[in-house]
């Protein structure tokens, strides 16, 4: 299996590290071995079986014009494919690796999001990261340093969501942030060579490809290493989209506001949490165009934190949202405008399609279109939408119109049959179709002159490619054809013939094809060397239509749902005036909230039942922010917004058992890259701190968190909880204020009514309105009430929280928070009974049941300052406490 085709095949396979190779042979891309039952299964195709010196292999293929489609499957599954192209060379033929495509240099592709290529590289404490999408030609590199470098980089990379990322040598070692991109990011690892990430042969690759761009932008040695990397990873794949990353563009990540993966996750930016969840992108997309789309989720995902620029984006969907009638004809025609700037980069790589190069044309034509819509609405040629167009070429788009016009109106699908050109471009392309079609003339009237001259009237005249041209005479009237027909093939009920003439004639037609063919060929290949040199021009025309795009999806919804324009600031001021949550409201009749924040307000205590909005009134909070720090306006009445520098979420979480961490190990996790990556200038979103764990470690963590959050960090907050006991340090904290879900009625643990639609049971309904102050109660088993729980569950559960609240170990407790309480339940016959409760210090002179070890435990605890401890601190404490307790 080692000689011949086959074995050519594993030689190019293993010199080229694909995990797949497509070789051409003849008209097909076969695959052999393995490489043919992993197509077969991928790709569905048939799967023969063949020998080679007497072995056995499997070979499965698909069309030389068809192989884009296959391709673009199989490296969307995350394979690398390798294509070896065959040529002549002194009368033999020879197969050479011509392209490597990956998921990160993918070209031939629909797909309506970014499709990022990045590589991370460190060099001492410094992390740069560059991205490149080959699909447009964007091209940026960034540094990240400071004490949590790492955890930004991993930032920066889900808000990218690159398709593939090329680790270098300095941090493939680091377990942890590959398992970081494992699990965040759906994107293949790929471990380039190691000598591409040095940073001379960096520095010097990027002089080749950006020349003296590169000292301007100023990269550090670190993201010049991963740039270096990128670009010669790009190069070595040999998919031709090198020359189409022209632009080297630094960008720094102090920009925009800091939105982890946690964070997106949380706040179900661009992925629901949940099968059937509604994104905030999935709401307020509104988008005609897939580059307006990929546009819409870049903002949202990398909010700014330049007033300046999101004020002209604000003023920019101002104008749309006030002139209805133009924003609609805006929109009905970008609905007809194509992805140029992918179109751009294909024309430069040398694979656009003349189906591409016809819908960059009708696109080009769309510019005047839109450029006198908007100068004639006088609220658009005042705003930032006007400088859209104001900055393009004119006179290079019609140029390149004009160019293009030469394109024929339905080119067919292939590029080397003819039909791409129409008339009148080219003189001796002119001369030759018009040779071509005269020669055709001889085989449109050969039937009707074949049937008359030898009295055959079931005569017909066809062509295929065994074939070629010939005439078919059916059996019965086989006998009375002339001497000089010669029989070529037998049907079943026909014979085919040809002579000599017919022969002669057909080298004609197909002399005179395959120049026509090889004509317009080099006539499409101008016109597309023509849109790949001004690639430029098109991703500027790209941008425009993208951008304006996205203001009127903002401005539709906007108007659509009522919002408003948001004011800017750069104080630390969070002022909503009836707000809510963007996606919530378009499914539900929705009650609007207020929220204020500043300087001397700083931590809301958010208390209130389940179920009651407490989650969701946090949440919107975050997303009216960060919709302000897209340039949106925003679901409020009105709203005075500070800008922010990071939006950080602890919203519920999920076991990862698989990498044996349990749910209150994520919870801490998230809670310590909060402590650790929150500044004053930051908005933190805490849902519940300290529930996966025992009452009173909880307690103890939440009440920590709280106090390093107020006094250390200083960021906006708003913390929901269930620890009714932490209400209290809104006496000791200053900035600190307690805020509830309001609750009507008074509920009656005695007996059981059912659950109201309206939200409500045993005569408690969950107003959703925020009001001043801490709650008084829980609420927990009228909302299982609420969730159906049967029954006989709730009322036993009233009947048992009703006598606990008669006890006064329950008082001296802190309320029905859930805390521990001295109790022995006999669940038989339903009695209780309470033992008296401890003294006041909980000492063993109270209960002598308590041994010396124990006492310990309890004499460390009380001596331990909640406001003196790191929060790592105090749960390394607890963890200790827990071990030698358990010992006893």
């Amino acid at each position: 299996m080692a000689s011949g085709i086959v074995g050519d095949f594993f030689e190019l396979k293993a010199d080229s590290g694909a995990d797949l190779l497509a070789m051409q042979m003849g008209d097909f891309y076969e695959f052999f071995g393995e490489d043919a039952e992993l197509a077969g299964e991928e790709l569905d195709l048939k799967v023969s079986e063949r020998s080679s010196g007497g072995e056995p292999y499997a070979m499965a293929g698909v069309p030389v014009d068809d192989l884009t489609p296959y391709l673009k499957a199989l490296v969307e599954r995350g394979h690398r494919v390798a294509v070896a192209d065959q040529r002549e060379v002194d009368g033999e033929i020879v197969r050479e690796i011509v392209r490597i495509v990956t998921p990160g240099t993918l070209l031939e592709t629909d797909d309506e999001t970014a499709q990022y290529l990045a590589s991370v590289a460190r060099s001492g404490d410094e992390y740069g990261l560059a991205l490149c999408d080959v699909t447009t030609g964007r091209f940026r590199a960034t540094t990240l340093s400071g004490d949590r470098a790492i955890d930004r980089t991993m930032t920066e990379l889900y808000r990218f969501d690159p398709v593939e990322v090329l680790p270098g040598p300095t941090v493939r070692g680091d377990d942890d942030f590959l398992a970081g991109i494992r699990s965040d990011l759906d994107a293949r690892l790929t471990l380039h060579e190691t000598e591409t990430f040095a940073p001379g042969r960096a520095r010097h690759r990027l002089a080749q490809q950006f020349g003296d761009a590169v000292e301007t932008v100023g990269l550090s040695e670190a993201a010049t290493a991963a740039a270096g990397a990128a670009i010669d990873y790009i190069d070595e794949t040999g998919v031709g989209s090198l020359a189409a990353v022209t632009r080297l563009g630094a960008y720094e990540s102090d920009d925009h506001v800091a939105v982890d993966a946690t964070t997106q996750r949380n706040l179900e930016l661009t992925d629901p949490m949940t099968a059937g969840g509604k994104t905030l992108f999935e709401t307020i997309d509104n988008t005609e165009t897939s580059a307006g789309g990929r546009l819409l989720g870049e903002w949202l995902t990398r909010p700014l934190r330049r007033r300046a620029l999101l004020e002209s984006r604000q003023a920019a969907v101002d104008a749309l949202l006030g002139d209805a009638l133009v924003r609609e004809g805006i929109a009905e025609t970008l609905s007809s405008a194509y992805d140029v700037e992918r179109a751009a980069s294909r024309a430069v790589s040398g694979s656009a399609d003349a189906d591409a190069l016809l819908r960059v044309r009708e696109t080009l034509a769309l510019v005047p279109d839109l450029s006198e819509r908007i100068d004639g609405s006088p609220e658009l040629a005042a705003s930032p939408v006007a400088a859209l167009f104001s900055d393009l070429d004119r006179t290079a788009i019609a140029d390149l119109r004009t160019d293009l016009d030469a394109l024929a109106d339905d080119p067919p699908k292939t590029l080397r049959e003819g039909g791409l050109i129409e008339r009148g471009h080219d003189d001796d392309l002119d001369e030759l179709i018009e040779r071509h079609e005269s020669a055709l003339e001889w085989f449109e009237t050969l039937e009707e002159r074949e049937s008359k001259r030898h009295g055959l009237s079931r005569l017909t005249v066809g062509r295929n490619k065994t074939d070629g041209y010939y005439v078919q005479v059916g059996k019965s009237e086989s006998d009375a054809v002339p001497d000089s027909y010669e029989g070529i093939k037998t049907l079943k009920n026909a014979e085919r013939y040809v002579f000599d003439e017919l022969r002669e004639k057909e080298r004609q037609v197909l002399h005179l094809e395959d120049k026509r063919a090889e004509r317009e060929y080099e006539a499409f290949c101008r016109l597309r060397d023509a849109v790949a040199e001004r690639a430029e021009l098109l991703r500027a025309v790209g941008e425009a239509l993208a951008e304006l795009d996205v203001y009127c999806s903002l401005a539709t919804h906007a108007a659509r749902q009522g919002w408003s324009r948001p004011e800017l600031v750069d104080e630390p001021v969070l002022d909503v005036e009836a707000g809510r949550h963007p996606v919530v409201e378009t499914d539900t009749q929705f009650v609007p909230n207020d929220l204020y924040l500043d300087r001397d307000r700083r931590f809301l205590l958010v208390t209130g039942p389940n179920m009651s909005g407490k989650s969701t009134y946090m949440r919107q909070a975050a997303l009216v922010t960060l919709l302000a720090q897209v340039g949106s306006f925003v679901p409020a009445t009105a709203a005075r917004v500070g800008l922010v520098d990071g939006i950080y979420t602890r919203v519920g979480a999920l076991d990862e058992l698989a990498g044996g961490r349990s749910t209150f190990m994520v919870e801490m996790e998230e809670l310590s890259n909060i402590l650790h990556s929150a500044t004053e200038d930051s908005l933190v979103i805490l849902d519940e701190v300290g529930r996966g764990t025992a009452t009173y470690d909880g307690i103890s963590i939440a009440w920590a968190a709280t106090e390093y959050l107020h006094n250390e960090i200083g960021a906006f907050t708003l913390f929901a909880t269930h620890y009714h006991e932490l209400t209290a340090l809104a006496d000791e904290l200053p900035r600190v204020e307690n805020v509830h879900v309001a609750v009507a009625g008074e509920p009656d643990a005695e007996t059981r009514t059912g659950a109201a639609v309206d939200g409500s049971s045993e005569g408690v309904t969950f107003l959703r309105t925020i009001e001043p102050g801490p709650t008084d109660r829980s609420y927990g088993v009228h909302v299982a009430d609420l969730a159906s729980v049967p029954a006989p569950v709730v009322d036993r559960a009233g009947d048992v929280l009703s006598r606990l609240r008669e006890e006064r170990a329950i008082e001296a407790k802190g309320g029905d928070s859930g805390e521990p309480v001295q109790a022995v339940f006999d669940l038989a016959d339903g009695e209780f009974q309470a033992d008296e409760p401890a003294e006041a210090d909980g000492r063993d002179d109270a209960d002598p049941s308590v041994d010396p070890d124990t006492e310990a435990v309890l004499d460390e605890l009380l001596n331990t300052s909640l406001a003196e401890t790191s929060p790592v601190e105090l749960m390394t404490r607890v963890r200790e406490w827990q071990r030698r307790l358990e010992e006893e």
